[in-house]
């Protein structure tokens, strides 16, 4: 009889009374996930990188999008998740924590899709473990996630058809989450009542850093504006953490879509004086093409590929091919003459009475 054991268990960190394996619930939508991006601050290039286990499902999987000029590259991996939940390994991608919750070490290996890379993240500032992510639509929980979120920045290289690009942390920054509970993935399941959910989701993320210290801001509303989940903190590299208010959030779109040319955030510390935030998207990067997040019908997030493991590439002409959905950006952010950079993501997805 298999025991269900694993070099985790060894490790005096279980929180249940199951082996490590096995997570505390038994729902098909957990996940646990490592997500980074890394661009220059010229704001020419951006690297996004995920690799994801999900537990329930029995799968591991893995993506690298590099945004490059026109140029929308993606390498893609899926394996299953096997029994050791150490490995992060899927096919040429693994993650090296060097050091926890300030060192990792982000690895895509040689293959046949011409772009590989071997970088080394460090810290701005310490990590922060989020608010939790709780939404429930028509009696079913969606998200009940924890992340947590930091800055930082990047040294190694990236390699892109042969061109090699030498990464190093005074130009090359970036952000980087951890996030771990339940979201939708793997193969579609029949809609049932969700079919008369309205599907919006508002959605703006920006954790971004100055030179001295770096803001967290997060905002989700529903179809009637009403606020879903928010954050707003400014982090200091001593571990100072001071909280900024209920931030305001004011997109200016391209005229006739949902494509934010420029934006401003609005913060108010207890205590403080309330300030702005100019936010410039430098190079939007459409996270949902060919990564898993939900646009491809062969390709989810914990979608089962055989027992083999898979990898692909794909590439798209962002001039060309109509991407949409989640925009992750590197984007510069500017604040009483400070110019800042970080991520700013942001999805305007069904009903919200900013688009009546």
């Amino acid at each position: 009889m298999n025991s269900g054991l694993s070099p985790l268990d060894d490790y005096p960190i279980h929180q249940i009374p199951e082996v490590m394996r096995h997570v505390g619930t038994s729902d098909r939508n957990f996940y646990d996930r490592y997500y980074f991006n890394a661009f220059p601050l010229s704001g020419e290039s951006m690297l996004i990188v995920g690799v994801g286990q999900y537990p329930n499902l029995g799968v591991a999987d893995a993506f690298a999008l590099y945004r490059s000029g026109h140029t929308h590259r993606v390498v893609r991996a899926s394996r299953e998740l096997g029994p050791d939940r150490m490995d992060t390994s899927v096919g040429p991608f693994h993650v090296e924590v060097l050091e926890g919750l300030r060192r990792l070490r982000v690895v895509l290996e040689p293959n046949d899709f011409g772009l590989w890379f071997d970088l080394t993240w460090e810290g701005s500032v310490p990590a922060q473990v989020e608010p939790r992510h709780f939404v429930r639509w028509q009696e079913r929980v969606m998200f009940d996630s924890r992340r947590l979120a930091q800055t930082g920045r990047w040294t190694g290289v990236i390699t892109q058809d042969g061109a090699v690009t030498e990464v190093v942390p005074d130009q090359w920054w970036g952000t980087r989450d951890r996030s771990w509970g339940i979201r939708p993935v793997g193969e579609p399941e029949p809609p049932g009542i969700q079919a008369n959910n309205p599907g919006t989701f508002y959605w703006m993320y920006a954790p971004f850093q100055f030179e001295t210290h770096s803001i967290l801001c997060i905002v989700q509303e529903d179809d009637q504006g009403r606020r879903v989940l928010e954050e707003a903190v400014r982090v200091w590299p001593s571990g100072v953490v001071e909280e900024l208010g209920r931030p305001a959030y004011l997109p200016a779109y391209a005229p006739g879509t949902r494509e934010v040319l420029s934006a401003t955030l609005g913060f108010a510390p207890p205590g403080a004086e309330p300030f702005q935030v100019r936010v410039t998207p430098l190079l939007p990067v459409h996270l949902m093409a060919g990564t898993g997040y939900g646009l491809e019908s062969d390709w989810k997030h914990g979608m089962y590929h055989g027992p083999e493991p898979v990898v692909q590439g794909v590439s798209y002409d962002v001039r060309e091919d109509g991407l949409w959905g989640l925009v992750d950006a590197a984007a510069r952010f500017e604040c009483d003459g400070l110019a800042g950079y970080g991520l700013f993501e942001y999805f305007a997805l069904g009903p919200h009475p900013s688009f009546e």
